[in-house]
């Protein structure tokens, strides 16, 4: 039977997709390593401040993983959390993993915790480089309730891979966060199919930013990832160089786009409308023919 991805907690997500009890969490919950800013609020914390962090194996190969807890404060990254996932980060230069595993489900900086979640986001973006810089790949999972918004999308795309559900959702901003900026003439938040159709993973696929679209089940999470264990991506200038040329192909192909509907058309979709309804294999039978097109 397969298990729901987006319905697991974090240590559901990390135990379901690494081998059958091979995992060993550090500062675990007797750790008690718990937010200082909002206890000094008043506020409730969390004995794992929100984020699973530890080693284990997946198909006998070693591996470090990091999830975070969409269900403590919409996974936001805070001092402590941020603390979590960079130190795990860092021992990946000591221990050499095939591979650091992130799975993603935030709403991005903590906001009661201000400056200290925002140099916390600063301080995992370049934790991830050091770790690609010698060829260790770092695999982002994105399936979870919350979406990965703020700075942890921008942590993920700076990752080396990108696996993600229907359910999960990539973006800067989220949607209530532009309606409250731009108005509800620019976005209407509360149009949940508006939403998925430009940040939905299907609609992040499409354009590229996510690496493989897989079912909402952690058994079709961990079959990708599997298969990205020991292969990182080139980091070098070049490379960072070729991206910024595609995205600013990209804006100008689909800057006056105001719906993935439009972009998927602009694709040369014959049923755009469609998209939304198509299961994950029907999904990406369509998309290998928009990237043979594409060449």
């Amino acid at each position: 039977m397969r298990r729901s991805y987006d319905e697991a907690t974090a240590r559901g997500r990390v135990a379901g997709l690494l081998d059958s009890k091979s995992f060993r969490e550090f500062c675990g919950p007797t750790a008690r390593r718990t937010s200082p800013h909002l206890s000094a609020l008043g506020l409730p914390v969390s004995f794992d401040d929100g984020v699973v962090v530890g080693e284990g194996y997946l198909d006998g190969r070693p591996v470090l993983i990091g999830a975070q807890e969409g269900g403590f404060m919409g996974g936001s990254v805070g001092e402590v959390h941020g603390a979590k996932l960079t130190g795990l980060l860092e021992r990946a230069l000591d221990v050499e993993p095939a591979a650091v595993i992130l799975l993603l489900d935030s709403g991005g900086v903590r906001l009661q915790e201000a400056n200290a979640g925002l140099i916390a986001m600063g301080e995992i973006q370049r934790a991830v480089f050091r770790v690609r810089a010698v060829g260790i790949p770092v695999i982002v999972a994105i399936g979870g309730r919350n979406g990965c918004y703020g700075g942890m999308s921008i942590v993920a795309r700076s990752c080396d891979w990108i696996v993600a559900s229907e359910q999960g959702r990539l973006s800067i901003s989220g949607p209530e966060v532009i309606e409250a900026v731009e108005g509800i003439e620019e976005f209407d938040a509360q149009d949940r199919a508006l939403v998925w159709r430009t940040m939905g993973g299907k609609h992040r696929r499409l354009l590229g930013e996510v690496d493989a679209l897989v079912d909402n089940s952690i058994e079709a999470f961990r079959s990708t990832v599997t298969g990205w264990l020991g292969q990182s991506r080139p980091l070098e200038l070049e490379d960072i160089e070729a991206e910024h040329h595609r995205l600013v192909a990209r804006l100008r192909r689909f800057g006056e786009c105001y719906d993935g509907l439009d972009v998927w058309r602009e694709l040369g979709m014959e049923h755009p409308e469609e998209i939304p309804e198509l299961d994950a294999d029907a999904f990406n039978a369509l998309i290998a023919g928009v990237e043979e097109r594409e060449r």
